[in-house]
């Protein structure tokens, strides 16, 4: 059997996994909700399988289509890149590139773009480090790295260092399938804060969390306080307790997936930022500013919204 899919179909699919929504992604995309839906129709006929589960709150992808979305993303970088080298002949880069990562950013967004990067320019000898939050603004200002992919949006050195915002992620609470809240479509940090709270302390999401409670006058009884997102995972998975974390850090395919719901929160919070970071007012190496480019492009590529 022949399979016949198209790129607007793959368009349509990555726009409506990202809003979770037909009608969202039609406004984003100015066309109609049928034209998403018959397209997204007919990429699951001609792949023989079911990428979305249609509810009430909305569309969430299957377990197959958590897959079809990272190999649909690889599609689509692919043709960028095809389309970027025909309209110039590659740089011939050689040198060192240093970056520098946070443990929590470094599982969910590294690989796809170093892999690419890598790929463009394998002449560049690429060296990670990954660190803390505070030693990453230390070692950025000292020289000793050249650009670091971490949240942007929390940043205590502001004025020595500039970045650029690659990935936005709001943030919503993770609850137990069982837990009394989990009937609701959205909830506010009040509810929120009636249950015990396991606190993730990676990549200040923690103090960023104190300050939202502290600004919402409030104190949540604190479970646990730990580094390990698998262990906040199985605590909330097994009734222990709620969370508050970034939607880029939520895995419904990891093995607490079945036991973990997650809601939207009707207060206002502050998104947490993915971006890259490199020292204000240094000139960039032509390795690094091609780095940064390609990191521009991975972002471009996963939230461009092309129309019919």
């Amino acid at each position: 059997m022949v399979v016949k899919v198209t790129l607007r179909q793959f368009r349509y699919f990555i726009t409506v996994a990202d809003c979770a929504s037909v009608s969202a992604a039609a406004r984003q995309l100015s066309i109609s909700q049928s034209a998403i839906t018959a397209a997204i129709l007919e990429l699951e006929e001609s792949i023989g399988v079911a990428l979305f589960e249609r509810g009430p709150r909305g569309m969430s992808l299957t377990a197959e289509g958590h897959r079809f979305l990272a190999s649909a993303r690889r599609v689509m970088a692919a043709v960028a890149d095809a389309t970027h080298a025909m309209r110039a002949e590659p740089l011939r880069l050689e040198g060192g590139l240093s970056i520098g990562v946070t443990p929590l950013v470094a599982g969910y967004y590294l690989s796809e773009l170093l892999a690419r990067f890598t790929r463009s320019f394998p002449a560049v000898e690429v060296a990670v480090s990954e660190d803390e939050p505070r030693y990453l603004e230390h070692l950025l200002i000292n020289g000793e790295i050249d650009v670091a992919i971490m949240i942007a949006s929390a940043l205590v050195e502001r004025q020595a260092l500039a970045s650029e915002i690659l990935s936005r992620s709001r943030n919503r609470v993770w609850l137990p399938m069982n837990h009394p809240l989990a009937s609701r479509e959205d909830l506010t940090l009040a509810e929120v804060a009636e249950s015990p709270v396991v606190v993730l302390a990676a990549d200040r999401i923690d103090e960023m969390l104190r300050a939202i409670w502290s600004r919402h006058g409030l104190s949540p009884r604190r479970l646990l306080r730990t580094s390990s997102l698998e262990a906040v995972r199985s605590l909330v998975g097994a009734g222990m307790g709620v969370t508050v974390l970034p939607d880029f850090v939520y895995r419904p395919w990891s093995l607490e997936a079945d036991r973990i719901e997650a809601r939207p929160l009707r207060d206002e919070l502050p998104s947490v930022d993915i971006g890259l970071v490199w020292r204000r007012g240094s000139p960039l190496s032509p390795v690094a500013r091609e780095f940064i480019e390609a990191a521009r492009e991975q972002s471009h590529a996963r939230n461009r919204h092309a129309g019919p």
